[in-house]
């Protein structure tokens, strides 16, 4: 019979397991219909960000999605090569880039639309479940981070 201990440590007994897995299965899941966008996952996360709000500084995107510039950089980088936004410094201040889409950008919006429609339908859950379940883990995750 396992102890208290023992049942603590057991991965599937483990919210982070939980996540991870879960994460890596939503991963593969969008994988072929970002594939036919020409995007990564992070790629696509900018995107929705900018199709919610144009003109944003990097610093601010990084906030959006809990990234620091470090790693947000090289990704704009790709996206501004496939013309699909632009880095503009600021002339005040040069520390400070905005990002732009450009008009491939907009347009990409149209061809994503489909994606919420095939994640809903592969989750097999309700539109009630699915946001009960985001708004449960927007409430950890700001536990978490604060």
């Amino acid at each position: 019979m396992p102890n208290k201990i023992d049942a603590m440590l057991q991965l599937d007994n483990q919210l982070c397991f939980a996540l991870y897995s879960t994460s890596l299965a939503m991963t593969k899941l969008y994988k072929p219909l970002l594939d036919e966008l020409g995007l990564t996952y992070p790629q696509y996360l900018v995107m929705l960000v900018l199709w919610e709000q144009d003109g944003l500084m990097v610093s601010e995107l990084g906030e959006r999605l809990y990234l620091d510039s470090g790693t947000l950089t090289p990704l704009l980088k790709r996206l501004e090569a496939s013309q699909l936004i632009s880095r503009i410094r600021d002339v005040a201040d040069e520390r400070r880039v905005h990002i732009s889409l450009t008009a491939t950008g907009r347009k990409l919006k149209t061809r994503a639309a489909k994606i919420p429609g095939c994640i809903l339908a592969a989750s097999q859950c309700s539109i009630p479940e699915l946001v009960a379940l985001t708004q449960q883990l927007q409430t950890l995750r700001q536990r978490l981070v604060a």
